[in-house]
C-alpha cells in the first residue's frame, strides 16, 4: 500500500480507515473484522473522534473510541497502528448538537477531551488530534498554547484542523511559528472527485469543511502539511441509485465530470469508487482518503485501490473533465 509521511516523521498508510460508526450503525464483531483486514493489508491509519456517534440512534458520543479502543487492547495493536482523533464538537448537554453546545477549543475542554479519548481508546497517546470544528469564542492563541502543550508533553503526535477556515488555519500556524511551537500540520475536509458549489451548505453541514482551489493551492505550498479528505465517496453517490448527491452537486459541470470517471473505469477493469480513490492519492497535492465502510467487500474494494495508477493520459483526461461546463 502507499505510504505517506506526516510531520514529525511517522509513516502512514495513504488510505485512512475512518471508524465513525463504530459502536453504533456497525456493530462490535463486524467493526473488529474490517479492522483486522485493514492492518493485515497493510493500513496503518484509523481515524475516529471524541463525538462519534452522537446522533446515531442510541449514541451519545465516545462509541467509536471504545470499540477502537477494545479492539486495540484485545489484538495488541497500539503499536502496529496510526489513531488519529477529534476535539471540539461533542456535545455537553444531551439531546443537543454541537452547534448548540460543543465543546469547544478552550484550554479546559481540550485537556478533558484528550483524557477521555485516552481513557476510551486504552492508549497513553494520539498520533494525530484534530480540532474538529472552529471555536470563534475561544482566543487562537489559547487554542494553540493547549494543543502545543500536548505535542510537547508526548500525548499528542502531531495536530490538524478540520471544518476550518483557510485564514485561521494560516494564523493559528503564524502564532505557533512566533512561539517556536507546535502548530497545525494536516487538514482534515470534504474532498472527491466531484466538485461542490462552495455556496450551497445544509443547514446541519460546516461551512468551510470543502477543498477548494485555495485549499489545494496552499497545501502544495507548505511542505509540512497533509490533507485528509473526508466522505471521498459522497456516502455511496457514485455507485448506488439509492443515495442521490447532495444539492451542492447539482450543476452542469457534474455529468462531464461522472461520464469521465465511467470512462476511466471501464478501460482500466476498476470501479468508479476506486478510480476515485486512487486519482485522490495520486493528487498534487497527494490526498489521503479516509473511507468508511460498513463490510469487508466494501473494504476489499478501497484496499484495491491502493494498488491502482493513473497514467498521465487518465488523470488528464479526468481532471479536465467540465471546465468547459463546470
Amino acid at each position: 500500500m502507499r505510504q505517506r509521511t506526516l510531520a514529525d516523521g511517522t509513516t502512514v498508510s495513504a488510505l485512512c480507515l475512518g471508524a465513525m460508526w463504530f459502536g453504533t450503525r456497525t456493530d462490535e464483531a463486524t467493526a473488529f473484522a474490517i479492522l483486522d483486514r485493514f492492518v493485515e493489508a497493510g493500513g496503518s491509519v484509523i481515524d475516529t473522534a471524541d463525538n462519534y456517534a452522537f446522533w446515531a440512534e442510541n449514541g451519545a458520543g465516545g462509541e467509536s473510541e471504545a470499540v477502537l479502543g477494545r479492539w486495540l487492547a484485545d489484538r495488541g495493536a497500539r503499536d502496529r497502528v496510526v489513531i488519529s482523533s477529534k476535539v471540539g464538537a461533542q456535545p455537553t448537554v444531551p439531546g443537543t448538537s454541537w452547534r448548540e453546545s460543543g465543546e469547544g477549543l478552550s484550554a479546559g475542554a481540550i485537556q478533558s477531551a484528550v483524557e477521555g479519548s485516552l481513557r476510551r481508546l486504552g492508549t497513553d497517546r494520539i498520533d494525530v488530534y484534530w480540532a474538529h470544528i472552529e471555536d470563534r469564542t475561544v482566543p487562537i492563541e489559547e487554542t494553540v498554547d493547549a494543543f502545543a502543550s500536548l505535542v510537547e508533553q508526548g500525548t499528542v503526535g502531531v495536530v490538524g484542523a478540520s471544518n476550518y477556515a483557510l485564514w485561521k488555519v494560516e494564523r493559528a500556524r503564524a502564532v505557533a511559528r512566533g512561539q517556536g511551537r507546535p502548530g497545525y500540520t494536516c487538514l482534515q475536509l470534504r474532498h472527491s472527485y466531484l466538485r461542490p458549489r462552495l455556496d450551497v451548505t445544509a443547514p446541519d453541514d460546516h461551512v468551510f469543511g470543502n477543498v477548494d482551489a485555495q485549499t489545494l493551492d496552499y497545501v502544495r505550498s507548505e511542505p509540512d502539511m497533509s490533507l485528509w479528505a473526508y466522505s471521498p465517496l459522497l456516502s455511496g453517490a457514485y455507485a448506488r441509485s439509492d443515495r442521490p448527491l447532495l444539492p451542492a452537486y447539482d450543476h452542469p459541470g457534474t455529468p462531464a465530470r461522472l461520464a469521465a470517471l465511467r470512462e476511466v473505469a471501464d478501460k482500466i477493469g476498476a470501479t468508479v469508487n476506486q478510480v476515485v480513490l486512487a486519482w485522490l492519492m495520486d493528487g498534487d497535492p497527494p490526498v489521503i482518503p479516509i473511507i468508511g465502510v460498513s463490510s469487508i467487500e466494501q473494504l476489499d474494494e478501497a484496499l484495491a485501490a491502493a494498488d491502482l495508477e493513473l497514467d498521465e493520459e487518465l488523470r488528464r483526461h479526468l481532471d479536465i473533465a467540465g471546465e468547459l461546463d463546470g
